[in-house]
């Protein structure tokens, strides 16, 4: 099954569900779907995860619509966080607070460009729901959450730290 389309109750329950628990629809989803996965198990899902709604993103900036663009890249920013810390530490991360102080590990260890990355996918969680950014902004966040989500891949089906 490529796609999948949810109406109606089970639609609206999930999205309520996700946002009681600050997740996105598909972070929810993959929460549930990977509860019992050990870490680097976790980490290896939520990194293809983050890969293929960054593609999708893609996708959806090729049709122009910017918003759904935005709010991909910043799902998939998101959960190449959580995959990190799974990878690195088991550690799950549950708040945009946590995502936040993460990624400054991420930073240090991987390099100062991680927090433009982050930065850039901050403005497109703002661009879904206000709508300001253009073309432009969103293929530049695309670019660069690209970097982010490839280096969490590479780390997590590496063999060590």
């Amino acid at each position: 099954m490529e796609g999948l389309t949810l109406k109606g109750f089970i639609a609206r329950k999930l999205v309520e569900e996700a946002r009681r628990h600050g997740l996105s629809p598909e972070g929810y989803v993959l929460e549930m779907l990977t509860q019992n996965l050990n870490p680097r198990e976790r980490a290896r899902e939520y990194a293809e995860a983050a890969w293929e709604l960054l593609e999708e993103a893609g996708e959806e900036l090729g049709r122009g619509n910017l918003r759904q663009a935005a709010e991909k890249t910043w799902s998939a920013a998101a959960l190449a966080v959580k995959a990190y810390a799974y990878w690195r530490e088991g550690k799950r991360l549950a708040s945009h607070g946590e995502l936040w102080s993460y990624k400054s590990v991420m930073a240090s260890e991987l390099g100062e460009w991680v927090r433009d990355a982050w930065g850039s996918a901050v403005h497109m969680h703002v661009c879904f729901y206000e709508g300001w950014c253009d073309k432009g902004d969103v293929g530049r966040a695309v670019k660069e959450v690209r970097r982010l989500v490839e280096e969490v891949r590479k780390k997590v089906y590496s063999r060590g730290l």
